[in-house]
This record gives C-alpha cells, structure tokens and sequence, in this order.
C-alpha cells in the first residue's frame, strides 16, 4: 500500500484564502479550488510556502484593515 505522501499532490485553495495539499487522484472537494500547482509533495509545499505568506483567513484580514482605515 502506497503511503499518503507518495505520489502526486495539488494545491487547493478556499474562499478564506487557505491553502492544503491535495492526493492528485482525489476529486476537488466542495469549498475548494485548484490553486495553480500539481506535482510532488515537496514541489506543492514549496509553493504554499512561497504563495501563502499571511495565514489569517481572508475574512480576518479585511475585518483587521477595515478597522485601521476608521
């Protein structure tokens, strides 16, 4: 039995702007799309990291910057 990380992986992102790696051979579940990025575990890791620079949920960020502009 092939082990979970082996294999190819996408990106998938929801609408709060988080990020997670999904089996390639698995259907996109509800709530979530492909973020641009298939290929090895590390190669997709790789690109959350570089893409994903602010892990606050979307909604937090704009509650945050909404609050400073008053």
């Amino acid at each position: 039995m092939a082990d979970e990380h082996d294999g190819e992986h996408r990106v998938l992102v929801n609408d709060e702007e988080q990020y997670a790696l999904w089996p390639r051979h698995k259907a996109v579940p509800a709530g979530w799309r492909e973020a641009g990025c298939a290929g090895s575990r590390q190669e997709c890791l790789d690109f959350v990291e570089r893409t994903w620079t602010d892990m606050r949920p979307r909604s937090v960020r704009e509650h945050l910057a909404s609050d400073s502009s008053r």
